[in-house]
């Protein structure tokens, strides 16, 4: 029924019981998890998990904040091991990549020219990108956009105006747990408003655990451990923010994950 576009499936925090929390979140009504890269050493690891486990698909890329620590053999590698998983119906896009200008001196001509060759690779390849948006999200829709790519802006804060350029430019927008919490106003206003066509869901697990998971009033979610099961819970928020039926949600949002992913089509259809 839903389908997380964003969980790092193969973060050790799951190295204890991996196999129940994919049983777990089969249970909760999760039909597909998308399990994306984030450098040269975990693109095998990604790919044995997406075959381990039914339901599960694979994206391969470099995130910004391995980017300074990325060779320009890693990004042939990167080239390499997307021509040869062409084939592999499990794989289903590049990512995680993008920008991230949040974190204290952060290398931006390394992260620009490493995304930079990666939508290049997604270009040549037809393949959607699985982007990480932090801080930077002008510069990298922008930069998509002029490649002719396109995919999911990944735990998407940016305002509306940023929002709309997105939407307009036939991007889809990620929302997972974030939104949930009250105090997130921006986010909770844009889960709202946007238009339904634009919105895919996530968890980014182990990472931004909903509301109800959270030590912390706040947000802090200090120690707190997120996982695809959680998918519908942030579904159920979301229907609730927005007046409509669960039903009439997990339609929407399957398709918006389809025409963001056309590779899914096949593997949800199995």
């Amino acid at each position: 029924m839903w389908i997380d576009t964003h969980c790092h499936l193969d973060a050790r925090e799951f190295d204890a019981d991996r196999d129940t929390v994919v049983e777990q979140a089969r249970a909760a009504g999760v039909s597909h998890i998308v399990v994306p890269a984030v450098a040269r050493w975990n693109f095998d690891t990604v790919r044995a998990l997406a075959h381990l486990h039914d339901g599960c698909s694979y994206a391969l890329g470099i995130h910004p904040l391995c980017a300074a620590e990325a060779s320009d053999e890693d990004l042939a590698e990167l080239r390499r091991q997307v021509a040869a998983s062409m084939d592999d119906p499990r794989f289903v896009a590049v990512g995680e990549i993008g920008l991230d200008f949040f974190i204290p001196d952060p290398n931006v001509e390394r992260q620009n020219a490493v995304y930079q060759a990666q939508l290049r690779i997604a270009r040549e390849f037809d393949l959607p990108v699985l982007m990480h948006v932090r801080k930077s999200q002008d510069q990298v829709r922008s930069a998509a956009a002029r490649a002719g790519v396109r995919g999911i802006a990944h735990a998407f804060n940016g305002s509306p105006d940023q929002a709309r350029r997105y939407v307009d430019a036939g991007f889809k927008l990620g929302f997972g747990g974030v939104f949930t919490f009250s105090r997130a106003n921006r986010v909770r206003r844009l889960a709202a408003e946007l238009p339904m066509e634009a919105i895919v869901l996530e968890t980014d697990a182990p990472d931004l655990a909903p509301a109800w998971l959270s030590d912390d009033q706040f947000g802090a979610q200090v120690g707190t451990r997120n996982a695809p099961a959680e998918v519908a819970g942030i579904a159920a928020a979301l229907a609730q923010l927005r007046g409509i039926t669960i039903d009439a949600l997990a339609d929407q949002v399957r398709r918006n994950s389809i025409e963001a992913i056309p590779r899914l089509a096949s593997l949800l259809q199995a």
